[in-house]
């Protein structure tokens, strides 16, 4: 570098071009001591940045050339220092610079991106480092499970688009929990033949056993399909179709959530399916004593078949609750000796209990005198079918535990003896005198308790009073 000139200007030659420059700026050299070189003071004299007067370096690999721009940047002790920015271009097409302090490092990462570029890893090369090393550590992650990181990242993007925010290890979770195809193929009639059978190996009471043998094999016959198939919807229609009380509804609801809890844990439905969980809960309340008039009963046991006499007439003059007349044997009817032996494992509070036998119900078992077995022969559901019929021939409609109010109340009121009639009917004298006395007048009690199959005209002119 020359300076040529005079006291208004000097003229300075640099790289074949002179320069002409004022006093001030030429006293830039003189006052740092020649410390700045002609590029430093060059762009005072031109008006230019200093990072628009140094050349860039070029690394070509192949077809593909990468840019190395040196800059000159301040330092505090003012003077300064040259930089080396790699340029790069990001795939969306916005162009981007690295900075270096070193030369072979700019250079290195130039020739990276080179060579990047030039194998169609474009979008590698423009990894940072910070992005090149999480690009590392995913690969890590995936190596045990034999994943390629372009694979991983296609399904995350896809079940994150499926769920709508990241819930892929909530979902996965849930699909651990819900595995269909670890399901094993049963039926619902299958299935509860082997609750019943995991329950008699319990060596569970016979009267548990049969109130479940007859609800589930109801429902069984109703649903001869996959169990896995059956949905809330179904058992809360089923539900819905049943005849009875509160009681009784959710009594079959309460063997059905038994049954399908059962074929979780047996792998025969998915994993916190139970289709009962999903079904109304049916609630339960006292309500009103509700009981027969004489009329009503003797229209009853006219329509009754043959085989259902019996049962009306124990739960109406012996009080016997419907489970108790269903685990009845013939044999546990002493008509000579004028009692009914209620065993414990087969009375409804298991205490066992003698129950006479008035002489309208002697006169109604009679013609059954000899029978051996049950009572009532058939099954639950044949029960229900059978007492159907019997109210529709009567035409009088079915009262829930009517027959068991009925004889209660007019038991009272015929010998005004709350502990007798409790002892009779199993029950408390707490509950029999709070809840059935006073219901019905002693003419009404002689009234009931005159229905007979040899003199029903007794009965049928005589009209309850409230």
């Amino acid at each position: 570098m020359d300076g040529l000139g005079n006291r208004s200007s000097i003229h300075l030659r640099y790289g074949g071009k002179v320069f002409k420059c004022n006093h001030l700026q030429s006293n830039l050299l003189v006052r740092r001591n020649n410390s700045l070189t002609f590029a430093d003071i060059l762009p005072n004299i031109l008006g230019m940045k200093s990072k628009q007067l140094l050349a860039p370096i070029f690394v070509k690999i192949g077809n593909v050339t990468v840019p190395i721009y040196r800059r000159t940047r301040p330092i505090a002790s003012g003077k300064t220092r040259i930089v080396f920015e790699v340029a790069y271009k990001q795939p969306n097409g916005e162009r981007r610079f690295k900075g270096f302090s070193d030369e072979g490092a700019a250079n290195r990462e130039a020739e990276r991106i080179a060579r990047q570029v030039s194998s169609g890893n474009a979008t590698a090369a423009m990894m940072t480092n910070s992005e090149a090393e999480a690009y590392g550590r995913a690969v890590e992650r995936l190596r045990p499970v034999g994943i390629d990181l372009d694979v991983a990242a296609a399904n995350y993007a896809k079940a994150v688009e499926i769920l709508g925010s990241d819930l892929i290890i909530d979902a996965a979770k849930f699909y651990q929990r819900h595995r269909a195809d670890r399901i094993t193929t049963r039926t619902v009639a299958e299935a509860v033949a082997e609750l019943i059978a995991a329950k008699e190996a319990r060596r569970l009471s016979p009267r548990y056993l049969g109130d479940l043998k007859a609800r589930l094999n109801r429902f069984a016959q109703s649903y001869a399909v996959d169990i896995s198939t059956v949905t809330g919807p179904d058992v809360q229609q089923w539900l819905g179709r049943l005849k009875g009380s509160n009681q009784t509804v959710k009594n079959y609801r309460t063997v059905l959530f038994t049954l399908f809890k059962f074929a979780e844990k047996n792998g025969y439905i998915i994993k916190s399916s139970n289709p009962v969980a999903d079904t109304d809960s049916i609630p339960v309340t006292g309500g009103a004593i509700e009981i027969y008039t004489p009329a009503d009963i003797a229209a009853l046991l006219k329509a009754a078949s043959v085989e259902f006499i019996p049962f009306l007439a124990l739960g109406a003059f012996a009080g016997l609750r419907a489970g108790e007349i269903q685990r009845l044997d013939w044999e546990e009817i002493d008509l000579t000796g004028g009692f009914i032996h209620v065993a414990a494992d087969k009375a409804k509070t298991r205490s066992r209990r003698l129950v006479p036998i008035l002489p309208n119900l002697k006169s109604w078992l009679a013609p059954y005198a000899g029978q051996t077995g049950k009572v009532w022969k058939r099954g639950r559901g044949p029960l229900f079918d059978t007492r159907a019929a019997t109210v529709k021939g009567a035409k009088t409609p079915w009262k829930d535990n009517g027959l068991r109010h009925s004889f209660i109340s007019y038991r009272l009121a015929d010998i005004q003896d709350a502990a007798k009639v409790s002892l009779e009917a199993g029950n408390s004298p707490d509950v029999v005198f709070r809840h059935y006395r006073e219901l019905v007048k002693p003419a009404e009690a002689q009234a009931w308790f005159a229905v007979s199959p040899q003199l029903p005209e007794n009965i049928l002119a005589m009209a309850h009073q409230g």
